[in-house]
């Protein structure tokens, strides 16, 4: 039988050999997409490789990669123990082609690793494709030797992947292996599809397009590969069983459960041995990449898995917290794989102990509570929506456990009455996960906040200051002491550095003791405390110091500028755009601003001229910029704008600038931007100089992004374009105020010669006259063939229906030397289709050029080779398919 541990391994050698780098597996807290929670899928971390936005050394890569479930646009939470396949923590296997390889070599790769590598039995298994894609079912057919009733063309979604409305895109193919008909279920696509006969274990997406709005799409100019297959699927299948907890790993973990409660693994609590299984690999790791349980964003998903947890230990009698002693047996089986795991044993069992202690304290009283609530209700009632609330609210249970609990007796929620108390509590709720997509190890800095509490930001009022050394923290432990040279993190009791936070980046500057100087690089914050990231430019630092804190004040003037700049700009655009203009994101450094707002399309250059002269004209008014402490309430009764991604406690800074002429409402109701915002600001608007607006575009769907510069940065670009337009005046020989007729002028120019001499090359391809193109009969049918050069592949398919529509019945094949390679193309008059295909006879003349397929219609199709040279054995090659 092989192993999990051996199958991992097996996949990543397989390749590896194959040429691919074995990459590891990225943090389940992405560090390059803001909008996920957790990492869920292997391609993750190659987003940007897809996108061309980043390069890396290699172009194609497989991994191992850990994958969480638990919230947001995935969420299995609510399955987990219950189904044979569900799990909060899953591992993808993967291999990728960033521009490399294709579907010529993905789906062989993939098949002879499941037939040769893991023995799999080819008869077992089946395909999907997209209904439109031959060219995957061709190669199918070639090199698995696939009949029609083993590849099952699906017309939906299922097999059509997308990142979103816009951006590339491409089919699937998915490969499912039967479990035997011992087990209900129907194959993908029949009715029975939902059985566990069929279990998908490999899903290969091959990005070939990008769609745009308007719903069309044109072939990507690199395409790629992404896969997945769930670890737990093939092990399942290759260990003899269609249940992933009865392979090896997780059967270890649930024999665990069952020792270390002393009852059995299959009897009764059965599925709670499972949840327990589960939910101890999703929430050890995720505490290994540096989340902790909290009240909000990443931390209140991860308490929610351990909570639910815990209370399945509760159900199974453990009389002592459970969790933390069965972390040893997660480490055994998988740490060697991922070493973060041991690395962070025990942090992971300490957390996991404090957690579960405290949660037994209150969850004897809270399944009291939820005892007296239910007991008069019917069977399929539901519990009161407020009731569910004040479990969560006052007990800590959140609305899943309790749905999971009542599950159990047949009931449910009433999940409306629950989104309504929530509601009612929000102005009381701490700050929240704003989604930064950064992974820390943020235990250190609980333990600092505990130990020194939060801390103190006087940066609103000073960029100096003097501080006191809390902690230093290097390579995620802390020291008492850096010396020169050392990287480290340092926590103050207060401190004028902004922190990360709302869209402003952190600032830089200087911490300077009676003994050292440390150059800050960095603000960012974590449980209240504020991180300096540092090096020691001289000298040493201790824990204790009073430091002397400075600022970078040219920096700070400049991104202060930039936030300011956007609180005009947001307001500029509600008063261009509409009240439906909403900001959705946005970037304040020290170069440049960001801001992304609600709106469906581009805005057009009166818009975008009529935004830009608004928010200049508020700067020249060089109005003071006002901020005062009050409740949220008060703040919005007021009418200020809330900044997206932010959560607000007990008080609010509002921060206002600019006057609109007096309206007789009031002074803020006169004022023209009014926000709540944490950010650091100008003191008077004219303190932003000068405002240009760079352009505007689609961020994602409903969303669009300005970037915009301020100050020196603003003047220094307005330079650089004069420049360049005085360096095109002077080649064209002409003022700067007549270049953009004169280069119009050139332009209609060269788009006249161009279509002139695309002409003159279609005129020579067709051999300059009107008549019939030279024909003989091969197979009884005329067949014009012809080698040409001087035009491109792109001019093939009008040359092809001009000879068709000339020849009047026949074949017509064209081969272009394009300097290198070959470009191929035939066609058949409609009248011959049904007996002939132009697919049939493009494919037989490329394997003579060089290449790979073709494809396209029976009347028109396409394929090219790597030479031209063998032309003349590919017109008879050609000729061979008219034969027959």
């Amino acid at each position: 039988m092989q192993t999990l541990n051996e199958i991992r391994s097996t996949f990543l050698s397989y390749f590896g050999d194959n040429g691919h780098a074995i990459v590891p597996s990225s943090p389940l807290v992405p560090r390059n997409d803001p909008t996920l929670m957790f990492t869920a899928a292997g391609m993750v971390q190659f987003k940007n490789l897809f996108t061309g936005v980043e390069t890396r050394d290699y172009t194609r890569a497989t991994t191992a990669q850990k994958c969480v479930r638990a919230g947001g646009k995935h969420n299995d939470l609510d399955n987990v123990g219950y189904t044979a396949r569900h799990h909060t923590f899953f591992e993808m296997l993967g291999n990728f082609s960033f521009g490399d390889y294709f579907k010529e070599d993905a789906i062989p790769l993939a098949w002879d690793l499941l037939t040769k590598g893991f023995g799999i039995d080819p008869s077992k298994l089946l395909v999907t494709v997209y209904h439109t894609d031959d060219e995957a079912v061709a190669i199918w057919k070639k090199h698995a030797g696939l009949g029609d009733d083993r590849i099952i063309r699906i017309a939906t979604d299922d097999n059509f992947w997308s990142a979103g409305p816009t951006g590339p895109c491409g089919p699937c193919t998915e490969i499912f292996y039967d479990h035997g008909d011992h087990i209900w279920g129907g194959p993908p696509g029949s009715p029975e599809e939902d059985g566990d006969r069929f279990v998908e274990i490999w899903n290969l997406v091959f990005m070939q397009y990008e769609q745009f709005e308007d719903g069309t799409r044109q072939d990507l100019p690199n395409k790629s590969i992404d896969t997945g297959m769930g670890i737990e699927r093939v092990a399942a299948l290759l260990q003899g069983t269609n249940d992933n907890y009865a392979t090896d790993l997780m059967r270890s973990l649930i024999e665990a459960s069952a020792n270390a409660t002393s009852t059995d693994p299959d009897g009764p609590g059965k599925t709670h041995h499972r949840v327990i299984a589960d939910h101890l690999r999703s929430t050890s790791f995720l505490m290994a990449d540096g989340v902790m349980p909290s009240n909000d964003g990443r931390g209140y998903v991860l308490r929610r898995i351990m909570r639910r947890a815990m209370r399945h230990a509760h159900l199974l009698g453990a009389a002592d917290p459970l969790m933390h002693r069965l972390v040893p047996s997660l480490v055994s089986q998988m740490g060697a794989a991922y070493p973060e795991l041991g690395q962070a044993q025990s942090m992971i069992e300490q957390t996991l102990l404090q957690e579960e202690t405290r949660f037994r304290q209150t969850l004897d009283r809270g399944l009291k509570l939820l005892d007296d609530e239910v007991s008069g209700l019917p069977e399929g009632g539901r519990l009161p929506g407020a009731s569910a609330f004040k479990l969560y609210d006052t007990y800590g249970f959140p609305l899943d456990l309790t749905q999971d609990a009542l599950r159990e007796r047949g009931l449910s929620v009433d999940t409306d009455g629950f989104d309504s108390a929530m509601a009612e509590q929000k102005a009381k709720a701490r700050a929240a996960w704003a989604g930064s997509g950064e992974a820390a190890d943020a235990t250190v800095w609980f333990d600092v906040a505990d130990q020194h509490g939060v801390t103190d930001f006087l940066g609103y009022d000073t960029e100096t200051a003097e501080g006191k050394i809390a902690a230093i923290v290097k390579d995620g432990a802390e020291v008492g002491q850096a010396d020169e040279g050392d990287t480290v993190q340092i926590a103050l009791n207060q401190t004028p550095f902004y922190a990360e936070s709302g869209g402003q980046v952190g600032d830089t500057g200087l911490i300077e003791t009676d003994s050292g100087v440390a150059v800050v690089t960095d603000t960012r914050k974590s449980a209240g405390v504020f991180i300096h990231f540092a090096t020691l430019q001289s000298g040493t630092i201790s824990t204790g110091q009073s430091a002397r804190l400075a600022v970078d004040h040219t920096r700070r003037t400049a991104i202060r500028a930039n936030h300011s700049a956007t609180h005009l700009l947001h307001e500029a655009l509600r008063h261009a755009l509409g009240d439906h203009v909403a900001q959705r994101g946005s970037l304040n450094a020290a170069d440049r601003l960001r801001f992304d707002f609600s709106h469906t399309q581009a805005l057009t250059a009166p818009e975008l001229e009529q935004v830009e002269q608004e928010v200049n004209s508020y700067i020249r008014q060089n109005s003071a910029v006002e901020t005062r402490i009050m409740t949220p309430d008060d703040a919005r009764a007021l009418g200020a704008q809330a900044l997206f991604g932010e959560k607000y406690g007990d008080e609010v800074r509002v921060v206002s600038m600019g006057q609109q002429p007096a309206s007789g409402k009031g002074a803020d109701q006169n004022t023209y931007s009014l926000e709540l915002c944490g950010g650091t600001h100008v003191r008077q608007t004219g303190d932003i100089g000068a405002f240009v607006l760079l352009g505007d575009s689609a961020s994602s769907a409903g969303v669009r992004r300005i970037e915009a510069l301020t100050g020196a940065e603003a003047l220094g670009w307005l330079r650089g374009q004069q420049r360049a337009l005085s360096d095109v005046a002077d080649s064209l020989k002409t003022g700067a105020s007549d270049a953009p007729v004169r280069v119009k002028a050139l332009l209609e120019e060269r788009r006249a010669l161009s279509n002139e001499v695309a002409q003159l090359r279609r005129e020579l391809a067709m051999a300059g006259g009107t008549s019939a193109p030279d024909a003989r009969e091969v197979g009884g049918v005329p067949f014009h063939a012809q080698v040409l050069s001087g035009i491109s592949g792109k001019d093939l398919p009008s040359l092809i229906d001009e000879h068709k529509s000339r020849l009047g019945t026949g074949a017509v094949l064209l081969i272009v030397d394009t300097g290198g390679k070959a470009a191929v193309a035939a066609g058949v008059t409609d009248d011959l289709t049904a007996r002939l295909s132009a697919v049939d006879i493009v494919r037989a003349a490329v394997a003579e050029l060089g290449g790979k397929g073709g494809g396209g219609r029976p009347d028109m199709a396409q394929g090219g080779g790597a030479s031209a040279d063998n032309a003349d054995a590919a017109i008879e090659a050609a000729e061979l398919i008219l034969k027959g």
